[in-house]
């Protein structure tokens, strides 16, 4: 008897294994949830709406793109709730273009590509969109759920590709999960230390029943039990699709979590701020994020009267002529400094590792992300106090905190005298004549003089660009684009259209070098059908100086580094635009002809400043720093 026993014990825990498999396997097909959740077989509806319903809830007004089948429900249904969609030449462009938006707005960049090809094409403006701590969307078109991985069309482990560049990554599997999905990275987004995100759309996720179950159908079954079989799967796993799709859900934007320091953190600091006699403040871009307004921190700036070096989005935050604004001698004064704060700037490459500060400082540092927090501090510098937390909110409770104190007025003014005779002698270098051409630096001091005072300056180039980082003035804060850490080229075309279409008001400059150009000419047909016009300043000294400038001495040659004088300014003209070419005969003209573009721009024509410029001995650090 006790044998029996044992046999049915055994039996028992069979079955018991045998019906959780089972049930498993249900909850897997979707069976059991299909129990509950409808399958509306006859409606005409299809996913790109629901994702179109959660971007307008979250106040997405620009979604950028290129067009492709996988996402065309996305496009139409967007277009149908108001939300503008802008076609770009490039798919790295329309990242571009939303990263400027996430940057200039507050709110989320989006952009919608097609699978495969389509996607690795925005691989490098998603990384510079990470480095630069961009919220950004990325909406990409997948082969169909049940295709994957068997050779569809453009079918490749897009998820891989982007899991290293994104704080989020999903594939959409049923039409359910859209609406959640979407809610929770756009979230994620914004959260912590901001960066873009990745949603991957299967094509069968986008597309209404009627048309999707037609690629479901089997035209010759296989025969018998297995047949019988392939059948079931395909149906259950076309109505599990579709089961509950069109339920009403929540699509308003979910909490965003920012870090912030504690109130002892500022307490300490503010006892450190007040003992110091020579504080200077780093500001890095991060001091522009939301939640606190740019105008906010500003004032707060402009209260505790400490001299600012202004580096990446935070250029331009003190306007054009702040006498606590110093942008010459930085590693000069960080040697004298005896307070340094490091308000959202990294000790990377830009501050030589951290090797520029002075190891008899007290140091200040608050950054959002723990890893660019304490980066190289086990190497070359140690932070005093060391802040996980949102650096213009920071400033501000600072500020708040010293009310009433200010900094010592002799220490910004003795950098300031240091400034003024630093750009004395950049004015002289302007005045000079070069070999051939025209003098870069004249013609970047023409165009910050007469630009209007609410331009947005967008920086992609190297040589030329590096120039005008220490030559033109933002006049404003958010009115300086750059690509950030990475140094990416190319960014110039997205970025000023991003730029236009949020402040359509505002007069739009691109610096190019010539080299950079080359990536993003194109959109100036996308600058004409969707009327932004925007001005371009084009350095053209037919070289890649930057690269040049070192290869030739110190290997001798200059293989690859030659291009040659080109009528980018025709190129212009073909797409729909404006170009002038501008040369050393026109010289006595030059502030006509800038005068002339800001014209044709307010008229609506985008307009190319191809001008021949020379060779200087202006070396002045990277538009990074």
């Amino acid at each position: 008897m006790e044998s029996f026993g044992c046999i049915s014990s055994v039996l028992g825990c069979s079955a018991c294994v045998a019906l959780t498999g089972v049930m498993f396997a249900a909850y897997k097909l979707g069976v059991i949830y299909q129990l509950f959740h409808k399958t509306e077989t006859k409606s005409p509806r299809h996913g790109g709406e629901s994702v179109a319903e959660v971007l307008r809830a979250h106040g997405i007004q620009f979604l950028f793109t290129l067009v492709g089948g996988h996402i065309s429900p996305i496009l139409v249904a967007c277009e149908k709730v108001g939300i503008r969609v802008v076609d770009t030449r490039h798919e790295a462009t329309a990242v571009f273009a939303a990263d400027a938006v996430a940057r200039l707005s507050g709110t989320v960049g989006v952009a919608a590509v097609t699978a495969g090809p389509g996607l690795t094409n925005t691989v490098t403006a998603v990384k510079n969109a990470q480095m630069a701590e961009s919220p950004l969307l990325l909406l990409g078109g997948a082969a169909g759920t049940l295709l994957q991985g068997r050779g569809a069309l453009q079918d490749i482990d897009q998820m891989s590709l982007f899991r290293p560049l994104c704080k989020f990554c999903a594939s959409i599997r049923t039409v359910r999960e859209i609406v959640p999905t979407l809610r929770q990275a756009l979230a994620i987004a914004q959260s912590g230390t901001p960066g873009p995100v990745f949603i991957e759309f299967p094509i069968d996720t986008l597309y209404p029943y009627h048309l999707v179950s037609k690629e479901f159908a089997v035209k010759n079954p296989p025969k018998g039990l297995m047949g019988k079989i392939v059948s079931w799967y395909l149906n259950n796993h076309l109505m599990n699709l579709f089961a509950g799709a069109w339920e009403t859900r929540d699509v308003s934007p979910l909490p965003v979590h920012i870090p912030q320091a504690t109130d002892d953190q500022v307490q300490r600091c503010i006892e450190l701020v007040s003992r110091a006699k020579k504080p200077v403040i780093l500001l890095g871009s991060q001091a522009t994020l939301p939640p606190m307004p740019a105008e906010d921190v500003r004032k707060a700036l402009e209260d505790l009267g400490i001299p600012c070096f202004l580096g990446g989005m935070s250029r331009g935050m003190l306007g054009k002529d702040s006498p606590i604004h110093i942008r010459q001698n930085r590693r000069d004064a960080l040697k004298e400094a005896d307070l340094v704060l490091l308000a959202g700037t990294v000790c990377d490459f830009r501050l030589s590792y951290g090797r520029v500060l002075n190891r008899r400082s007290k140091i200040i540092a608050v950054n959002r992300d723990k890893s660019q927090l304490l980066k190289n501090s086990d190497m070359f510098w140690k932070p005093t106090i060391a802040i996980q937390g949102d650096a213009g909110s920071f400033i501000v409770r600072l500020s708040k905190g010293l009310k009433g104190h200010r900094c010592p007025e002799e220490w910004p003014q003795s950098l300031k005298a240091g400034d003024s005779t630093k750009e004395d002698a950049n004015r002289a270098k302007a005045n000079e004549k070069t070999e051939h051409h025209l003098n870069p630096l004249k013609v970047l001091h023409c165009v910050d003089e007469l630009m209007a005072e609410d331009s947005i300056i967008v920086a992609d180039g190297g040589d030329f660009v590096g120039s005008a980082a220490y030559i033109m003035r933002p006049r404003g804060p958010l009115r300086w684009l750059d690509p950030g850490a990475f140094g990416t080229l190319g960014v110039g075309g997205g970025f000023a259209l991003g730029a236009k279409l949020c402040r359509p008001e505002s007069e739009v400059w691109i610096v190019y070098g010539d080299g950079s150009l080359g990536y993003s000419v194109a959109e100036y047909d996308t600058f004409t059908r969707h009327k932004t016009p925007v001005i371009s300043v084009v350095g053209n000294d037919a070289c890649w100086s930057q690269i040049s400038r070192e290869q030739v001495p110190i290997l001798g040659s200059n293989v690859a580094c030659g291009l040659a004088f080109t009528d980018y300014h025709t190129v212009a003209d073909g797409y729909g635009g404006k170009g002038y070419l501008v040369r050393r005969e026109d010289e006595n003209q030059l502030s006509d002809i800038i005068k002339q573009a800001q014209r044709d721009a307010k008229e609506g024509k985008a307009t190319l400043l191809n001008v021949l410029i020379g060779k200087t001995n202006f070396r002045e650090g990277s538009i990074s720093v």
